[in-house]
């Protein structure tokens, strides 16, 4: 018997039985046939296919009329060709136009490849602020004085001029011939050991740049060993440093190794600060490098500012050149890195270049120690800034290595608002990054005839010295390199010392003069290296004595 809802269902229900039935067969048959064309990879790829699109479409918004590639591998872009740069590549991107553009990974880069447009950026603080590359601010700290802007970033750097005074570079040249000579022993005992076959030295000139820094910088408040591991830990944090690189620290990763090292070194230079900090509050205390001169500074402001607060009237020859405040131990770590990164991996490209151009070039290379003879006969001689300023022809050859095979041959900068470049009737957008380079502006053929030949006589009896809008190696504008005369006598002091107390040979290979880029440039063999105390011989594959291949 049926039930009472059963009886209750049928007596209410407006349609016969056959009618329902057709409906719902209608109903579920379309339902179904849509449900079976959708799946979770249908909707994959028509979101994949849509983010494609999007990503292609942001590409050619951005683009606008800049030389580069007219389609982009989807999302990583170029990625591959950043990891393992080629230098031939950045050659060929830099003769694309004066504006040229990648993408890669969310980073939309432009590149100024020509003089005016590197220069147009150098010179726009408005509109643009270094940035190293994205990794730097998780390395360096968000809150380090490079990524400083505007008014806070000039007045920080005011405290700083201090440091490469004449006088003040005069103090650190016994600190660094003392490593000099130090190396030099090391040179050639490495060559011992190998029976004078020739042997990758541009990791030992690493090494050795990082230690003159290292000692110009925070004297001998750091042990041999603590800057042995400095420069060991210094190759990782340049790994990182990679133009383009993961977005996010990972785990095991290059950034991830860097980040590690690089917290590593402003421990050991905090530690530093704040011995020099004891050592200079003594009676009597003289500066011996940057740290110690910084801090002699800050407590000559601080003297200056009680005498004024007890209502002394100081004499205006008594005030100091530069009022600073007093900065914590940590500040004076973190800036003292940073000149580290500038001038470890710069001067360790620069110094491996010019002992390779002038072995190959013995000619080149006696001119040097004729030079050298006539203003130090006794190599055994400290070497004083006058004689460094006196050596016309050893710093033609540290000009014309520095303009051949510039170490920096690119400076990221970041668009911090939209910055319309009228020369190209372009507009860069906040966000991006815009990365003059120096390689087109150093090899000009207008401001360096032959501009692949190197010639140091072009710095004595030709024009070069005049070709100031062209000399970028340093940079120009409100961020120029600070310790740009530093750096040119540093490498002419190293540059005179080993011309006069040692021969060195080098073993050519066919990639010698190929370039191998790792931040900065170096020969692509590792430049392969024998030493020998002057007046020695040496033989190595039939060739004796003396400075060439």
């Amino acid at each position: 018997m049926a039930s009472i809802m059963e009886a209750f269902n049928a007596s209410t229900t407006h349609y016969p039985d056959t009618i329902r039935a057709t409906i719902a067969t209608a109903d579920s048959g379309n339902l179904s046939r849509v449900l079976e064309n959708i799946n979770v990879f249908s909707v994959f790829f028509t979101l994949f296919a849509l983010a494609v699109a999007y990503d292609q479409i942001q590409y050619w918004r951005l683009k606008g009329s800049l030389a580069g590639q007219p389609f982009k591998i989807p999302f990583l872009g170029p990625f591959h060709e950043s990891v393992k740069p080629s230098f031939a590549k950045y050659y060929a991107k830099w003769l694309s136009g004066s504006l040229s553009c990648v993408f890669v990974f969310h980073k939309f880069v432009i590149i100024a490849s020509t003089r005016d447009m590197a220069r147009k950026v150098f010179n726009s603080p408005a509109f643009v602020k270094p940035c190293v590359v994205d990794v730097a601010h998780k390395l360096l700290r968000p809150e380090n004085w490079v990524f400083l802007d505007g008014k806070e970033h000039v007045e920080y750097r005011k405290g700083l001029n201090g440091l490469f005074t004449r006088q003040a570079l005069e103090t650190y040249l016994p600190g660094q011939q003392e490593v000099y000579r130090e190396y030099f022993e090391e040179f050639l005992q490495m060559t011992r050991e190998k029976d004078g076959v020739g042997q990758p030295f541009v990791y030992m000139l690493r090494e050795l740049m990082c230690a003159v820094s290292c000692r110009t910088f925070v004297g001998h408040y750091m042990s041999r060993e603590g800057v042995k591991r400095i420069a060991d830990d210094y190759y990782n944090i340049t790994a990182a440093m990679e133009l383009v690189n993961f977005p996010i620290i990972i785990p095991f990763t290059k950034t991830w190794y860097g980040k590690k090292a690089a917290d590593k070194v402003i421990e050991a230079f905090a530690n530093c600060a704040a011995k020099a900090r004891v050592r200079m509050r003594k009676p009597g205390a003289e500066p011996e490098c940057i740290m110690d001169r910084w801090l002699a500074h800050m407590l000559q402001s601080d003297r200056y500012r009680e005498r004024v607060a007890k209502g002394e009237q100081v004499p205006q020859d008594e005030k100091p050149a530069m009022l600073l405040r007093n900065f914590s131990d940590f500040e004076i770590s973190m800036t003292v890195f940073t000149f580290l990164f500038a001038s470890q991996d710069a001067t360790s490209s620069a110094c491996s270049w010019m002992l390779q151009l002038l072995a190959d070039r013995p000619e080149m290379l006696q001119k040097v120690r004729e030079e050298a003879a006539s203003i130090r006969p006794d190599a055994s001689q400290d070497v004083t800034l006058d004689m460094l300023e006196n050596m016309p022809w050893t710093r033609a050859c540290v000009k014309e290595t520095l303009r051949y095979r510039p170490p920096v041959i690119m400076v990221p900068y970041l668009v911090k608002k939209d910055f319309h470049i009228s020369e190209s009737n372009y507009t860069a957008r906040k966000g991006s990054m815009i990365i003059p380079s120096t390689w087109l502006s150093l090899h000009d053929p207008d401001a360096y005839p032959s501009p692949d030949v190197y010639d140091p006589e072009r710095w004595i009896s030709g024009t070069a010295e005049e070709q100031g809008k062209n000399w970028l190696v340093f940079g120009t504008g409100p961020h120029y390199c600070l310790g740009q005369t530093y750096a040119v006598l540093n490498l002419i002091c190293f540059l005179h010392m080993l011309a006069s107390e040692l021969e060195w040979r080098h073993t050519v290979t066919a990639r010698s003069e190929e370039i191998r880029v790792f931040a900065t440039i170096f020969p692509m063999d590792d430049l392969l290296l024998s030493f020998s105390r002057r007046g020695a011989v040496v033989e190595d594959a039939g060739v004796v004595g003396g400075g060439g291949a």
